[in-house]
């Protein structure tokens, strides 16, 4: 059972669920286990992101404070409902569906007296669709470009951080599934110190809600959003060199191989290219400018939900999307 008091937990499990009536229960007991073991007050929030079947019953049951969405939002909606209810200085996000190992929290929360956000990186020995894994290999590659720094698991929802940092970066985060990506690049590009630990993931209980023809692109348009968001010119200098190298060679080859002058498209695609890249230096400095002014404000803080039962079933409406 959860460890009770009227002092603020300092630490706070946020597992977003949807439709987990299976698994549920085991995993919270596995989390209290881990957590009783480590002498720290804690608090386990299950957002039940509208589910239909036990997820809920099941989750007050086993000894956890139940968030519930009155229909289904998104994995990233829960998680923001979660972090905005917690009340721990650090939070832990896993999954309830029995794919992240409880008994890795330990490993996690160690990384975390030295770095700002730890994530869990699956490792080749978890049991995964090689589909995912090749997916999961382009979206580290290119948020790697991004970031400037190796990006060992853009999408692993397993992690811990600090507290402030999580509120402060909550308003970023999509509804949807890709909330892990928007808060690592977000991390990242902050200035924040990241840690990866390799983990070994189980293979969900019950069927995935990811499918990859349907959310693969929409992944990928998240990561170019994010990066426009956080880094523009990563973004806009390839697309200007690209396209200025189109004009250049197809200038020279009417006048090599065509014996032609050298023409109004290649003048039109080298001007489009210095303008993309122009957009993009604005576009640097507009970034710049908000992460200035986001420092100068501060880090937005949330006050806690204080004499709240642990095992009480509260009724949330979530905000709007605000995606970058």
């Amino acid at each position: 059972m959860p460890i009770r008091s009227t002092i603020s937990p300092t630490i706070s499990v946020i597992m977003p669920a949807f439709y987990e009536e299976a698994v549920i229960a085991s995993v919270i007991e596995r989390v209290h286990t881990v957590l009783q073991e480590l002498d720290q007050t804690y608090e386990i929030i299950v957002v039940d992101d509208g589910s239909q079947d036990e997820t809920a019953r099941r989750a007050h049951e086993a000894g956890a404070r139940v968030i519930a969405h009155p229909y289904n939002i998104g994995n990233g909606a829960a998680i923001k409902s979660g972090i905005r209810h917690a009340q721990g200085e650090i939070l832990i996000m896993l999954d309830a569906d029995g794919q992240h190992l409880p008994e890795d929290i330990p490993r996690l929360l160690e990384q975390l007296q030295t770095y700002d956000m730890v994530v869990g990186a699956r490792t080749h020995e978890s049991d995964s669709d090689w589909h995912r894994d090749l997916a999961n290999k382009i979206y580290n590659w290119f948020a790697s470009y991004v970031c400037g720094r190796q990006i060992d698991d853009l999408t692993s929802g397993f992690r811990a951080m600090k507290g402030h940092i999580a509120r402060g970066f909550v308003y970023l985060l999509p509804n949807t599934f890709s909330y892990p990506t928007t808060l690592t690049l977000a991390v990242v590009r902050s200035g924040y110190t990241l840690r990866y630990v390799p983990i070994k993931a189980a293979r969900r209980v019950g069927k995935s809600k990811i499918k990859l023809f349907k959310d693969g692109p929409r992944f990928l348009l998240i990561i170019l959003k994010v990066a426009t968001f956080f880094s523009p010119l990563k973004v806009f200098i390839p697309a200007s060199i690209a396209m200025f190298a189109v004009g250049v060679g197809y200038g020279l080859f009417k006048v090599l191989f065509l014996s032609s002058r050298y023409g109004p498209t290649s003048a039109m695609l080298m001007t489009v290219a210095v303008l993309v890249f122009l957009v993009g230096l604005v576009s640097e400095q507009v970034a710049q400018l908000r992460f200035e002014v986001r420092e100068r404000a501060g880090t937005q803080e949330y006050l806690p939900i204080l004499d709240t039962p642990y095992n009480h079933i509260e009724k949330v409406t979530p905000e709007k999307e605000t995606v970058p």
